[in-house]
């Protein structure tokens, strides 16, 4: 009786159990639909089928449409082929596309247009060229798309019409890099040596690069993208080469001449004016008569001057 008792109990508990394994796959089965199915529904977007480079005519083979979730469809994408394709207007490509990445408006030069400069500027910029070499340029591994800042060497005048000494400041910071001779491809990764490195830089340091170069050299300095430009930025001298920390030690000419004008006077020093000594004076005698009185009776000495010999 005993035993029949315990096998209705165990098989009550396998019931038991399969009952909760089946709530719970239902259960977990409705999250996973739930969270499959976005909000809003799909949409159809335009996306690449291949890697699109700098300078890539679209067409069709190049391209296909996918469902994207209606809510997550960037701006500028395209819903239908034909709005890349029709007409014989080609669009080429002005930024890097990877494989199954939406194409966007952005990325594209205007209809029947082709790879040009002004297509990758951004609003409100300007591209400016300057003289490189494999020296001035990180020995060739500045590439476009990286971010430098840019350094000039020049020779600091005395403020006195003479000579002065050589000094480096920093021109620009996180300046971007959109051309390195006629490459504008950023998604370059070969080293290349080249004569020209445009960057893209707003209309005033756009200036300061066209003057810097005619005043000294220029040098680009590579950064991490991730860092942040320094708000305070020193001046290196000739002074200061050497071995140790640097602590801004540089001051310019001019900014010595200009601290000197603010110096107060000096205060002039009141000496006491010395006693002229005659000439034509005899020499004293070597003793001295010293008289000394006791009481009421005085009695005179001859004593040695002091020197005397």
């Amino acid at each position: 009786m005993g035993q029949r008792r315990s096998l209705i109990f165990l098989g009550f508990a396998i019931l038991l159990g399969l009952a909760a394994v089946f709530v719970a796959n239902s259960y977990l089965s409705r999250a996973e639909q739930a969270q499959a199915t976005p909000q809003g529904g799909m949409a159809k977007v335009v996306v690449a089928s291949m890697p699109l480079a700098f300078g890539t005519a679209v067409t069709p083979e190049k391209i296909r449409v996918v469902d994207w979730p209606a809510a997550s469809v960037p701006p500028g994408a395209f819903r239908d082929p034909v709005q890349l394709t029709s007409l014989g207007k080609q669009r080429v490509v002005l930024r890097q596309i990877e494989p199954g990445e939406p194409i966007l408006t952005s990325k594209l030069s205007a209809e029947g247009g082709r790879a040009t400069m002004s297509g990758v500027l951004r609003p409100e910029m300007r591209a400016v060229a300057v003289r490189v070499s494999d020296v001035a340029a990180a020995g060739g591994f500045v590439l476009p798309g990286d971010t430098v800042d840019v350094f000039v060497t020049r020779t600091a005048q005395d403020g006195m019409g003479g000579g002065g000494q050589q000094i480096t400041d920093v021109l620009l910071q996180n300046i971007r890099v959109i051309a390195i001779d006629q490459n504008a491809n950023d998604s370059s990764k070969d080293p290349a040596i080249g004569k020209t490195a445009t960057l893209e830089v707003n209309q005033v340091d756009a200036q300061k690069l066209v003057l810097g170069q005619q005043v000294g050299q220029l040098t680009l300095v590579l950064r991490n993208v991730t860092d942040e430009p320094n708000p305070a930025v020193q001046t290196v001298g000739t002074e200061d080469l050497r071995d140790g920390a640097y602590v801004g030690g540089f001051s310019a000419p001019r900014g010595r001449i200009a601290e000197a004008a603010y110096l107060p006077a000096p205060v002039p020093v009141m000496r006491a004016p010395r006693r002229a000594v005659p000439r034509n004076v005899s020499a004293l005698p070597a003793t001295a008569s010293v008289e000394i009185v006791r009481g009421t009776t005085g009695t005179s000495y001859e004593v040695k001057r002091y020197g005397s010999r």
